[in-house]
């Protein structure tokens, strides 16, 4: 178990992405694979109230129903979830009115009295930040959130949130939401790595597999005959170093008797300040293979070979 940034929310060191549910796995198949992340030890969920607007015919709110429904039939001991606010198609933005509304939207979807985590998902310009950051003090304060939290902010702007609320007396972030993998990782680690070590942050990373480039499936950057939805998003990475990645990871898992996809989230949980990567599944016998990441500790010398082979190079960008 592992705890989330300065919170009291302890977790198993993966967080289940809620972002195919009614997408990629219907109703039945979001339960089955619930149910077996569950009963493997899994208590770390995220959604987003956005998820899946961008399929046609839905119009957002359609995972965060599912989760509800699941919640509600299996009544789950010590789940943790988190979702996320500023993108659903009725609630843009992170003005004051809309966060508290969204947020009153998702408690009643998710069928819960209080959000364990709820992320600004990504940042709002328009907004003055004082708006957002008191808006979500707001939330903690009336007990609709127990913790707040950042997804896609940059450096400069998460220590603009944390000096805001650290002079408002209002909710702290815990917790920073970065896209970050062995494919993309120098501006994580650059930047949002020495903040989160500074101000106490976790960071919960999404696209842990990299569109699924790294399960090992996808090896060629022509993704014409894939039947996933996910071929086009990690065909992208099958340069010469994604390959070399690929390679190392199964080279280096087969020693564990892990897959690539195990290895690779095993070396994301590994990394400073990290919490629990989020990784999906859209079919239940992809969850046992997940569940591995969690337990599967890599050696000094093996972390060192990922992180040789999956530095960034300028023939690679």
């Amino acid at each position: 178990m592992t705890r989330i940034g300065r919170s009291d929310l302890d977790i198993l060191p993966l967080s289940l992405g809620g972002n195919v549910f009614g997408w990629t796995a219907d109703r039945d198949a979001s339960f089955e694979i619930l149910d077996a992340f569950h009963a493997g030890g899994g208590d770390f969920i995220d959604t987003a109230d956005a998820y899946s607007a961008w399929v046609p015919g839905h119009s957002g709110g359609e995972s965060e129903t599912i989760l509800g429904e699941w919640l509600a039939a299996r009544r789950p001991s010590n789940v943790v979830v988190a979702t996320k606010v500023s993108q659903h198609p009725d609630f843009r933005g992170l003005s004051a009115k809309n966060v508290r509304a969204a947020a009153e939207a998702s408690l009643k979807r998710l069928g819960v009295d209080t959000i364990d985590l709820y992320y600004a998902h990504f940042d709002d310009a328009s907004v003055p930040l004082e708006e957002t950051v008191a808006a979500f003090g707001d939330l903690v304060r009336d007990g609709l959130v127990r913790f707040t939290a950042v997804s896609n902010y940059s450096a400069e702007r998460i220590r603009e949130w944390i000096g805001l609320a650290e002079a408002a007396g209002t909710a702290l972030p815990v917790a920073v939401q970065p896209h970050y993998n062995l494919v993309h990782r120098n501006d994580v680690e650059e930047s949002i790595i020495p903040v989160a070590e500074e101000f106490g942050l976790s960071l919960v990373p999404y696209s842990a597999l990299a569109s699924g480039f790294l399960t090992g499936k996808y090896r060629s950057t022509d993704p014409t005959g894939q039947s996933s939805p996910r071929a086009g998003g990690a065909a992208k990475y099958a340069t010469p170093q994604g390959l070399a990645i690929i390679d190392a990871l199964e080279s280096i898992g087969s020693a564990h008797g892990a897959s690539v996809s195990a290895t690779a989230l095993a070396w994301l949980r590994m990394q400073p300040t990290v919490a629990a990567p989020i990784a999906s599944a859209s079919k239940v016998d992809q969850v046992a293979d997940l569940l591995v990441s969690a337990r599967l500790d890599l050696t000094p010398d093996e972390l060192a070979e990922l992180d040789r082979v999956s530095t960034w190079t300028p023939a690679t960008a």
